[in-house]
């Protein structure tokens, strides 16, 4: 038995869940995602647009792996449509900033030249201050994506802790070489 694929997923009343053949149209409003299930594996069962409940014809070693990870891709698709989601980045070290220029994220963090990223579609991105971005939208893998991404420009190194890094993130310090 999967312990998450059991439970049922409640739909808040702005978003709206449609199963059409083997779709799964869920709109909110931050957003609209589709998600193929297999039902020849799988019933899903959509009770008067409050709740989804989704569970194995057969209950084999390969049904039981992917029941609850379907279970968890249609609530965060839901979570996503009615909340979204959003990840808070920090920059750390001396001249390291951000700035917003059109639709593209300048980064300064310390190299000879400026990084410009561009924001994706469905990507919201705003500076609050020099050193801290915010990065949300709908689709949760999606802003896991541009962190990453962003994230990967300037890892956070282990001697100063200089880096961009997730807001709350801890980074493990070493101590520097003794003579």
């Amino acid at each position: 038995m999967s312990k998450i694929g059991k439970i049922s997923i409640s739909i808040p009343e702005k978003v709206k869940a449609v199963l059409s053949g083997s779709v799964l149209n869920i709109e909110g409003p931050l957003g609209k995602k589709s998600l193929n299930i297999d039902l020849e594996m799988f019933n899903l069962d959509v009770t008067e647009g409050k709740e989804i409940s989704i569970s194995p014809k057969v209950k084999d070693q390969n049904s039981k792996r992917l029941w609850g990870m379907n279970r968890s891709l249609i609530n965060n698709a839901v979570i996503g449509s009615s909340t979204g989601y959003e990840k808070i980045l920090e920059l750390v070290g001396v001249g390291y900033r951000a700035a917003l220029k059109d639709k593209q994220l300048n980064l300064q963090l310390g190299y000879s030249h400026d990084i410009n990223f561009d924001i994706p579609e469905g990507i919201k991105i705003v500076v609050e201050k020099q050193t801290v971005v915010k990065v949300s939208g709908s689709d949760k893998q999606q802003v896991g994506m541009v962190v990453s991404k962003i994230k990967a420009f300037r890892k956070p190194e282990p001697y100063k802790g200089k880096g961009v890094r997730i807001s709350g993130e801890y980074i493990r310090r070493k101590e520097a070489k003794k003579k």
